[in-house]
């Protein structure tokens, strides 16, 4: 592991192992919970499965579809996510100055993470895109390979690189609000917990203590994500479905009022323990390189020394 004395807290380094803890805390998970993202996507496009099914017709490998994409894709949405967030946040408050850095912290949450996440969900579309379509091609009638080397190309040849991005919009729809409920409600929480359930403010608290309230404040908002997220990662699996997009509004009249919130309990499932174990990764990586753990006050950085004259 890094010298913890040598990594200075908002230097680059600080940000580049931040970058680092949010590869592993989003690719790791989000490749961890593959099947029971396959079985969401399926449902909101409207193939009834379930996992007894996939595993008679296609077999153990057949819960893995989608894993590749899912690991490059987050993997590199996580380092912008994470490490971007950090960058912004910091930045923010400092021009904001101590009093309104106070004042307009929520404001100032929501604007890091909603452009961090703008900047991460350019690094993740194209691999969303093939995940997408690996997965919610029909299994009785396949047209499109079950393999990223294969998939990507086809992609690209049948639709152009436009069709790796057609989906940027409503993925933005949904990754934004997601991203912002996730940091803001994460945030929120952590003060919650440390004002008003834990015994002792956070900095007297032991780590294993403040690991307990990332992952318990990382469930919480990862609730809070998963709703406010629902309706537009319908339209992105409907719409990544087909090779000819119809339209925004095409797909949501396909879906209809109901059809859009359809997997929301999956999804809660899945979205809940996904931001939870996050949060819990990033934390973990952060502590085991002499960070702060998040959430909170952010401390402040070591004073410069002057030279002497």
């Amino acid at each position: 592991m890094a010298d913890k004395k040598k990594i200075e807290l908002y230097s680059p380094e600080y940000y580049a192992y931040c970058g680092l803890g949010g590869i592993l805390s989003c690719g790791l998970t989000h490749t961890a919970v593959t099947p029971v993202d396959l079985l969401k996507c399926r449902k909101q496009v409207g193939i009834k499965t379930s996992f007894g099914e996939i595993m008679a017709k296609e077999g153990v490998r057949g819960l893995t579809l989608g894993w590749a994409p899912t690991m490059v894709g987050y993997s590199l949405q996580g380092l912008f996510k994470f490490g971007l967030y950090e960058v912004f946040k910091h930045t923010f408050m400092e021009a904001a100055g101590p009093e309104n850095a106070v004042a307009y912290k929520d404001l100032l949450w929501l604007g890091a993470s909603a452009s961090a996440e703008v900047i991460a969900d350019v690094a993740l579309c194209p691999w969303e895109a093939v995940k997408v379509r690996i997965q919610t091609s029909n299994p009785e009638k396949r047209t499109f390979p079950t393999t990223l080397r294969e998939g990507m190309p086809r992609i690209v040849s049948n639709e152009g690189i436009g069709g790796l991005y057609k989906g940027l919009a409503p993925l933005w729809g949904r990754q934004v609000p997601y991203t912002m409920m996730k940091f803001w409600a994460f945030e929120r929480t952590v003060e919650m917990f440390y004002k008003y359930v834990m015994p002792r403010p956070k900095a007297e608290c032991s780590k294993v203590e403040q690991l307990g309230v990332t992952a318990a404040s990382g469930y919480i908002a990862g609730i809070f994500c998963a709703v406010v997220s629902h309706p537009a990662d319908s339209v992105i699996s409907k719409l990544n479905q087909y090779e000819t997009s119809p339209g925004i509004g095409a797909i949501l009249s396909e879906l209809g009022p109901a059809g859009i919130w359809r997997g929301l309990g999956l999804r809660i499932f899945m979205v809940g323990t996904l931001t939870c174990l996050q949060w819990f990764i990033y934390d973990s990586f952060k502590v085991s390189v002499g960070f702060p753990s998040a959430g909170g006050a952010a401390p402040a950085p070591a004073p410069v020394k002057k030279a002497n004259n």
